[in-house]
């Protein structure tokens, strides 16, 4: 403002119109310097993320014994597809259902450009009748006595999405030798990608908290219960203090907690996702 005062007086009118209709003070500065270094960093799918959050970095794979991985995944893949409005719910109708209770059907039929994003949509645009959100976590997991449904399965999502990762130039490759037999792994290269990642979960927790879950970005709150359906959450709280690992998990609990149908309901909800949360928890 002194800057204004002083240099600009001395302009004519027509000069001071003009730099006033240009210099009015900037109402969204940190949104517009986020989204600037956003831009700079690698766009991960919530897939990506529950990898990154659960990869040893070192050896370059997620824990042999996690078998929950898997389905956490299925559910991410999920959210993505909503997420980009390539599926969603159908309406309640008059009757009013359980979330559980509806099913997934198609909005939007353009590839994602990513290849098990795509798949995993081609199988929703081929089904029908449509499924359930829980049942296409099992479907897409291989999980179903059917074996007409066993074509739904998306297989080896890990070692794929490792891959996107090093075109990414977020993981590398390599070959170890583990005495019976060689594996191929991918052991972090791109540490800030990781700490990203593991950031945005715990500031979602912590310093970016707000007791609703309505107002807590999307995104953030996706990843959060993934990882945890996933059983990597605890990955991303390994540099907390004592205090705030408390107050973190306290909070994981409160989302826990929450009833996903009464979520689901509310204005601008997004109910897939709550949805896929509730197939996992509920």
């Amino acid at each position: 403002m002194a800057l204004r005062s002083e240099g600009l007086v001395q302009r004519r009118t027509v000069a001071v119109a003009s730099s006033e209709s240009q210099s009015p003070v900037k109402q969204n500065v940190s949104e517009e310097e986020d989204e600037k270094e956003h831009d700079k960093n690698v766009r991960l799918t919530l897939l990506e993320e529950v990898i990154l959050v659960g990869l040893k970095d070192k050896e370059g794979y997620t824990s042999f014994w996690n078998d929950n991985i898997s389905s956490g995944l299925r559910g991410a893949m999920l959210m993505e597809l909503g997420f980009r409005g390539r599926i969603s719910l159908d309406n309640m109708g008059m009757r009013k259902r359980n979330i559980l209770s509806r099913r997934v059907t198609l909005k939007s039929e353009a590839p994602c450009g990513d290849i098990l994003l795509d798949e995993a949509l081609r199988h929703v645009k081929e089904t029908d009748p449509p499924e359930t959100c829980q049942s296409w976590i099992e479907l897409l997991s291989g999980e179903t006595w059917n074996p007409l449904k066993l074509r739904y399965q998306i297989r080896n999502v890990r070692e794929r999405i490792a891959k996107n990762l090093v075109e990414k130039g977020v993981l590398t490759t390599e070959k170890q030798n583990f005495v019976v037999f060689d594996m191929t792994t991918h052991p972090l290269l791109d540490q800030s990608q990781k700490q990203l990642v593991i950031k945005k979960i715990q500031d979602t927790l912590l310093s970016r908290w707000v007791n609703n879950p309505q107002r807590i970005d999307k995104r953030a709150l996706a990843l959060v219960y993934l990882a945890h359906a996933s059983e990597v959450l605890e990955h991303a709280f390994t540099s907390l203090s004592d205090e705030d690992y408390d107050l973190a998990m306290k909070r994981v609990r409160e989302l826990l907690d929450l009833d996903p149908d009464a979520e689901a309901a509310k204005e601008g909800a997004d109910e897939l996702m709550w949805a896929v949360v509730a197939s996992f928890f509920k």
